[in-house]
């Protein structure tokens, strides 16, 4: 796939491509923005550690497949929080 606006594969870096079995790994989400989520869409696998349960994504690929940024930029979209005074105004 082309880079774009939409997608960009960063194939200079020194992790990439950073999933197995990912053809087109898509890097504008390098580190997925859906970690903070406590649902995803993706496959994420968790942990315990000192008592906390980890959220480990190594295995999702799903925030770097090209057809699912539209879907990955809804869900953002879905869960901002602004707080009371809504968006910042420029």
């Amino acid at each position: 796939m082309e880079n774009s606006s939409r997608f960009f594969a960063n194939r200079d870096c020194q992790f990439y491509p950073c999933h197995e079995n990912c053809e087109e790994i898509n890097c504008l989400f390098c580190y997925c923005p859906l970690y903070f989520l406590p649902r995803c869409p993706g496959a994420p696998e968790y942990i315990e550690r000192d008592g906390k349960k980890i959220k480990k994504c190594t295995n999702c690929v799903w925030p770097h497949l090209p057809e699912n940024y539209g879907k990955l930029v809804k869900i953002l979209k879905a869960n901002m929080d602004f707080g009371a005074d809504g968006p910042a105004q420029e």
